[in-house]
């Protein structure tokens, strides 16, 4: 199983060999070293903790990030665990075209909606006497038990969460510019971690 950490640049397009014209969205991909090797002797679990995006500035630098200077580090526990030691490097050639890929990562945060943008309800009729109700979500209660039941769809704070894209398949991989070029669209804005499964 491959990973890496990336962050996305923005969607682009490319063609194929029959002109045929393809959404992709480009990633910057790694380098990610191995910061540690967690055993499960020691820690209980198998695992790598994994660096990316170096912090430059010294000031920014704290006492307890001292050999973890890095801006986002994250845990991988994979079958390929046991292969990488600390101080290793994954980059973008561990991954080949055609190959498929799982992406991660925090959705675009949308903030308060209603019922119809935030879980796809239909709208009301519009005509006979209805009012300003269009977009209403209309009776949320029932006789029993006179309260409304947990879980019920009602408006609300949208997006900005976690959200895995499953077999987006990579068209093009760049090790000298750490660039990964996937089909399709992936969650979240420009410049937004994410995590790569392959």
């Amino acid at each position: 199983m491959k990973y890496i950490l990336g962050q996305k640049i923005g969607m682009s397009q490319m063609y194929d060999q029959n002109g045929k014209h393809i959404p992709v969205t480009l990633i910057v991909a790694g380098p990610c070293p191995v910061l540690q090797k967690k055993t499960s002797e020691k820690d209980g679990y198998k695992a790598l903790q994994v660096g990316f995006k170096k912090i430059e500035k010294k000031s920014k630098i704290k006492k307890t990030m001292k050999g973890k200077e890095y801006r986002y580090i994250k845990e991988y526990r994979g079958q390929d665990v046991d292969t990488l030691n600390a101080g290793d490097q994954i980059d973008v050639s561990s991954f080949k075209e055609g190959d498929l890929v799982k992406i991660s990562g925090i959705s675009k945060g949308k903030g308060f909606q209603g019922g119809v943008k935030r879980h796809n309800f239909s709208t009301r009729i519009s005509t006979h006497g209805q009012k300003h109700e269009l977009r209403a979500i209309g009776s949320i209660g029932v006789r029993f038990p006179q309260h409304v039941r947990k879980g019920r769809k009602m408006p609300g704070r949208m997006g900005s969460t976690r959200i895995s894209v499953k077999n987006l398949r990579v068209m093009k991989t760049d090790k000298d510019n750490n660039l990964l070029v996937v089909k399709g669209s992936v969650p979240g804005n420009n410049s937004t971690l994410l995590e790569i499964r392959g």
